[in-house]
């Protein structure tokens, strides 16, 4: 590596290294503050919040991480600017993607990082402080809005190889609305399938009301005229509780679970669950990649600065880049949830124009 390239680079991952830690310093200071009350409410030991904090940096890191890019980009080549570096380097013959390479793959391998930390740790970190948080104050201050709850769209994975479709379910009543089971052998091929219109739990059994049931051969056809029932006792073990425990199963779920997950479900014809999933999906591997391509966006605009205006410049552009970067994901999105895009385009069209946008203003640069 050149001198040159050691020097950029120095100057990127301090900076980086810096935001980080302010940042995550910032969060644990602010969600301390802001609950403060409950801890002392309900005497909350320290060793307790000590281990909630810790396994909530992990999932604070991956948010802040693409900010901590942009950041350190613009506050590097901002400076290089300031001081007539770039003036130097370009005067020498080098072009901006020579001048910034070490940077953009410093960016490149911190969006491995966030990746990897992502798909290994956030997944397990997030169950674990969702649990504590439950246990520490949540649990014994909603009891009485738990008990309200009504959740909708429910997909769960239940036992001896059963998938659950559920289109509402509300907790206080115990009863489902809108249910489709699918039973699989050991091969995953659907052999049943139970389309029901209500179910009650009602001492400790579930009740399905217009409940129509279709056999399924090891070829997928169906092997005898469909059952019909106005109203059936249904042989479940899954408790409402345990539907209630799933709710957000999906989010703890690593890419390989979520993969696996979503193929088993392929043959229930939950068309939306199914859609919104695959983008779910797609989103883990287009996020974190955000940071690179901030990166990208950092460059530019670092090297249209005036030379006055590196320091509160670097704060102001960051800001409007990454709001106009994260409200054209969420717009892309909730396009794709809505039927709009495709799965895999709704997870990347916001990623894919940040690039062309950011080459195209590089290669601008005069």
């Amino acid at each position: 590596m050149r001198i040159l390239d050691r020097y950029i680079l120095k100057s990127a991952v301090s900076v980086f290294l810096l935001c980080i830690f302010l940042f995550l310093f910032l969060y644990v200071v602010i969600d301390v503050l802001t609950n403060l009350e409950d801890v002392l409410k309900y005497k909350v030991a320290l060793e307790t919040l000590v281990t909630y904090y810790l396994y909530s940096l992990p999932i604070m890191f991956v948010q802040v991480a693409p900010f901590a890019c942009l950041l350190s980009t613009l506050y590097t080549f901002g400076r290089l600017n300031h001081n007539n570096e770039i003036i130097a380097m370009r005067s020498s013959g080098m072009g901006i993607f020579s001048i910034s390479k070490t940077v953009i793959i410093f960016g490149f391998l911190v969006s491995l990082f966030v990746f990897w930390t992502s798909d290994r740790i956030v997944t397990k970190s997030l169950a674990v402080t969702q649990k504590m948080r439950g246990e520490m104050w949540e649990d014994k201050k909603n009891i009485r809005d738990k008990k309200q709850e009504v959740i909708n769209n429910l997909a769960m994975y239940g036992l001896r190889n059963r998938l659950f479709f559920i289109s509402k379910f509300s907790v206080a009543d115990k009863t489902m609305e809108g249910i489709t089971i699918l039973e699989q052998d050991e091969h995953q091929n659907m052999t049943k399938k139970i389309v029901a219109n209500k179910g009650v739990y009602e001492d400790g059994l579930w009740k399905f009301y217009q409940c129509i049931t279709y056999e399924f051969n090891r070829h997928g056809q169906i092997i005898q005229e469909p059952q019909y029932f106005e109203e059936e006792v249904m042989t479940i073990p899954e408790t409402p509780q345990d539907f209630l425990s799933q709710k957000q199963s999906t989010t703890f779920m690593n890419v390989t679970q979520l993969d696996d997950y979503i193929w088993k479900l392929s043959r229930s014809g939950a068309t939306s669950v199914i859609r919104n999933l695959k983008i779910d999906l797609y989103q883990r591997f287009t996020s974190p990649f955000t940071s690179m391509i901030i990166v990208l966006l950092g460059i530019p605009f670092s090297l249209m600065m005036r030379k006055r205006a590196t320091g509160l410049s670097s704060i102001g552009i960051s800001i409007m880049v990454g709001f106009l970067y994260y409200i054209a994901d969420a717009v892309c999105i909730a396009m794709g949830k809505g039927g709009a895009l495709m799965p895999v385009l709704s997870a990347s069209l916001s990623h894919i124009i940040a690039l062309a946008f950011s080459i195209y203003l590089i290669e601008s640069l005069p």
